[in-house]
């Protein structure tokens, strides 16, 4: 679900700015989309009303950020990186062994920055790191 429709609270909307916080203290130049996904009734359809969805363009290219989220507890990350003509370049996960999947995966030192992103996005919202 697009983070802008999330910001139901002020607590809420007090952790989205802080999720956007942690990319742009990694990323500097980084620009956040806080309605990745369109609101016509198709792209409605496909849309996981339990996560919490950022676009990002980071150095990789247009990220999707997806928290996933289950009564307020972060319990997963998903991102995928797009070209300039929609194709995928990659996948990630922090369901399973947090690697990175596709034809055109990021440098080592973006992975291991992004990496570090997610272990802070699980203190934010959950006190603790995943193991």
């Amino acid at each position: 679900m697009n983070a802008a429709e999330c910001a139901t609270s002020p607590e809420a909307a007090t952790k989205i700015a802080a999720v956007v916080d942690l990319f742009k203290r990694q990323f500097p130049t980084v620009k956040a989309n806080l309605k990745p996904w369109a609101s016509d009734p198709d792209t409605q359809e496909w849309v996981d009303p339990h996560s919490l969805d950022i676009g990002f363009h980071l150095p990789a290219g247009q990220t999707l950020v997806q928290l996933r989220l289950h009564e307020q507890r972060l319990i997963g990350i998903e991102a995928a990186c797009f070209g300039p003509l929609g194709h995928q370049r990659w996948r990630f996960s922090t369901v399973g062994d947090w690697t990175f999947a596709g034809s055109y995966p990021p440098a080592n030192g973006f992975q291991e920055t992004l990496k570090q992103v997610c272990k802070e996005l699980f203190l934010l919202f959950n006190d603790a790191a995943p193991e």
